[in-house]
């Protein structure tokens, strides 16, 4: 099916309150890192009218997309998402990890920031992102902790089991889902770009040999 005019073919359903301190965050770690709003959109895959969407909070960023732009901005998520760490605690608690959800997906920070690698324990809903295609710099690592997860490298999918993990160079094109109706739950580790020109592709792409 063809995007409507005026649209992007990553631009995913809007929601109905953006977290209140994601827009002001995100317009201004574009500016310190010195890109433009045109720059900015296209190494992330949008179209500059959803990131001024995103920026001016009329848009909630999906958990792909807030990855995608912390790599860009040279940063992390709890920083878009204005969370602050006092100090750098080797030891992340149970009790300290709040729940954050974007874009359908939850996850929760089980590492500090400021760190060369980010970590996160995500719970993938079933049919969220799912026809979201990453492309980028870097690795990523993923355990699988609960249900199944469906996960596409290049031209080969894959269906994990919990206990299965998965380490792989992030610029092989690849898509996360849950294979099971009652979603995914995985332990996921990449790495932090520290540039703020590193390019990123994100949105639904058709991966050749794959039919729908």
């Amino acid at each position: 099916m063809n995007p409507a005019k005026g649209t992007h073919p990553s631009d995913p359903p809007s929601a109905e309150e953006p977290p209140p301190t994601v827009a002001p965050q995100l317009r201004a770690l574009r500016h310190r890192a010195a890109l433009t709003l045109e720059s900015a959109a296209a190494a992330a895959g949008l179209s500059p009218a959803h990131l001024s969407r995103l920026e001016t909070g009329r848009r909630q960023p999906s958990l792909p997309m807030l990855l995608a732009l912390a790599r860009i901005y040279g940063t992390t998520v709890s920083d878009l998402l204005g969370e602050t760490v006092t100090e750098r605690d080797a030891v992340v608690r149970s009790a300290d990890m709040e729940p954050t959800r974007a874009g359908g997906w939850t996850y929760w920070q089980a590492g500090a920031a400021g760190r060369g690698m980010q970590s996160l324990r995500v719970h993938v809903p079933y049919g969220a992102q799912g026809d979201i295609v990453r492309v980028h710099p870097g690795e990523e690592w993923l355990y699988v902790l609960q249900g199944r997860l469906r996960l596409r490298l290049g031209d080969t999918a894959h269906v994990l089991e919990p206990g299965d993990s998965a380490h792989f160079d992030s610029l092989t094109p690849h898509r996360i889902a849950a294979a099971g109706r009652d979603g995914a739950e995985l332990l996921f580790v990449h790495t932090l770009l520290q540039s703020p020109t590193a390019a990123l592709c994100l949105g639904p792409t058709t991966i050749p040999g794959e039919s729908s």
